[in-house]
């Protein structure tokens, strides 16, 4: 669809008639020469107002296509819809999360602080991923969505705006010193958040592993004595 089509072009319409109305209030407009001075005035005018309007019609119609190029690159990235609407929710703002850590990784100079956030970010990926994978651990990252990840977030947007000051003072430094301190502390709780994920996970293996040592060992399929604490074991318990 053209941009005219989109974008009614009436600008040029109104200003032609200005251009009439300030030609008879200024100059004479009693002669045939007159009549067609003011109709080649206004004619120049509706031109050049066309064109400059119309240029404006499609620079709009461009900024409005990238946008919605955007918009189709991140709907694109987060994956359609999975039918859950608090899973689709917390896969956005991961998404979003993620796309800062990013941004804050490239403006932050402190080598330190940026493979930290690195360390983040794919500690964050993991866990959406697992999320997204398991939706019924959702409630275990609430607080992680909710307090954890979004303070984590603002600590590091306020060391980017601190750090590029350019300048030193009592505030600046205490500030940056803290949240420098504290990312230590902060990539391991990511870690331990990841970690706990797993926990049910770890337990069935463990009890797979203890079911099937003691199995094997009353077969004799082992050279590990049975231990005493399995050996009134039932069997119907023992079953895989």
């Amino acid at each position: 669809m053209s941009p005219t089509a989109k974008h009614p072009i009436v600008a040029p319409f109104y200003a032609a008639a200005v251009t009439w109305l300030l030609y008879a209030l200024l100059l004479p407009l009693y002669r045939p020469l007159h009549f067609a001075c003011a109709i080649a005035a206004a004619a120049m005018v509706f031109l050049i107002s066309y064109f400059i309007c119309r240029s404006g019609a499609k620079k709009a119609d461009a900024n409005e296509a990238k946008a919605q190029s955007a918009g189709q690159k991140a709907t694109a990235q987060t994956g359609t819809s999975s039918g859950n609407p608090a899973l689709d929710k917390v896969m956005k703002d991961g998404a979003l999360a993620i796309e800062e850590m990013r941004r804050l990784d490239k403006n932050i100079e402190d080598e330190k602080i940026s493979a930290d956030i690195v360390r983040l970010q794919q500690t964050s990926e993991k866990i959406f991923a697992y999320v997204r994978e398991h939706p019924d651990k959702l409630d275990d990252i609430r607080r992680f969505m909710n307090y954890y990840l979004p303070t984590t977030l603002k600590l590091l947007n306020a060391y980017d705006r601190m750090s590029g000051q350019g300048v030193s003072g009592e505030n600046i430094d205490t500030s940056l010193n803290r949240i420098r301190g504290m990312m230590d502390t902060i990539v391991s709780a990511f870690d331990k958040q990841l970690d706990s994920l797993f926990g049910e996970e770890a337990l069935d293996i463990s009890t797979d592993i203890t079911v099937l040592e003691t199995m094997m060992a009353r077969e004799g399929l082992t050279d590990a004595p049975l231990k005493a604490d399995h050996a009134g074991t039932d069997d119907a318990q023992l079953k895989l």
